[in-house]
């Protein structure tokens, strides 16, 4: 197996809405998306299937090392040695790989975020960032286009925060800032224990309005210049936007549900997005 085949079978295996549109890129966009995608899996898998945190830590700063080897030595993982050539194409920066993996770590360190500001930073981390490199390998014009790829990583973000909450739950973690859940009298054993009431419903009303409020300002900072450049991410942002659609259609009841898109469905709306983009 070759290193770059190794990332697609990676990606393939993750089943991410994001991957139904990779299909829309040129062949170089395409695979390099491909690679990056693969990256964050694996940082990712180190710590949702790794049961102990200190060997999580130990081998999220082995992945650090591969990061520098990618930017000036030898990477022995078959993703870090994809992302040489990919890292040159398209001159993605050295510090945005270390963020995302910064941002993993914040699940070994935090599993409550007391506050919109502190859960912003990790959106910033694990989402906006892989926005921002997303935007290098689309291309751009306008520097305001990366305002628009930072807000559009928080909107995805927050997108898997409600979907997930239950999910979340299950592994000990809550990402609903907890002055938020205070405002609205719901208590973390509310949701660790999947008690769905009436305040629980109108916490979640706020999150969905906060989320659809950054789906607008991405949409309002993207230049018309770069429209067409950056349709790949406003594929995403349809397909997203219409998860969580669906979670609000379903009744939010997502602390014993995840809501989920059939493929069918994302090629649809990938299509149309495309078309009308």
């Amino acid at each position: 197996m070759t290193p770059y085949q190794y990332c697609v079978d990676k990606t393939e295996q993750s089943g991410s809405s994001f991957t139904s549109s990779f299909r829309f890129l040129s062949k170089d966009r395409r695979q390099a998306m491909t690679v990056l995608y693969a990256f964050c899996r694996e940082v990712d898998d180190v710590v949702d299937e790794c049961s102990d945190a200190d060997v999580a830590r130990t081998t999220l700063n082995w992945w650090r090392n591969e990061v520098a080897a990618v930017f000036g030595g030898q990477p022995t993982h078959p993703v870090c040695q994809t992302l040489i050539p990919v890292v040159k194409r398209f001159n993605l920066p050295q510090e945005h790989l270390l963020e995302i993996i910064d941002g993993m770590e914040m699940d070994l360190d935090q599993p409550r975020y007391a506050d919109f500001k502190s859960l912003q930073l990790y959106c910033y981390r694990v989402a906006s960032v892989v926005g921002l490199l997303s935007a290098e390998i689309f291309g751009y014009t306008d520097r305001e286009t990366l305002k628009y790829a930072h807000d559009l990583g928080i909107a995805f973000q927050l997108t898997n925060i409600i979907r997930d909450v239950g999910e979340d739950a299950r592994r000990n973690r809550i990402y609903l800032p907890m002055d938020e859940m205070q405002q609205f009298g719901v208590t973390a054993a509310d949701i660790l224990n999947s008690r769905e009431t009436e305040n629980f419903q109108k916490l979640m009303a706020f999150q969905i309005e906060r989320a659809q409020r950054f789906y607008q300002q991405a949409l309002d900072h993207l230049p018309a210049a770069d429209r067409k450049a950056q349709r790949v991410g406003l594929i995403m942002a349809a397909i997203y936007r219409a998860v969580l659609d669906e979670v609000v259609s379903s009744g939010c009841h997502v602390l014993k549900e995840r809501v989920s898109l059939t493929s069918r469905y994302k090629l649809w709306l990938a299509f149309k997005a495309w078309l009308t983009n």
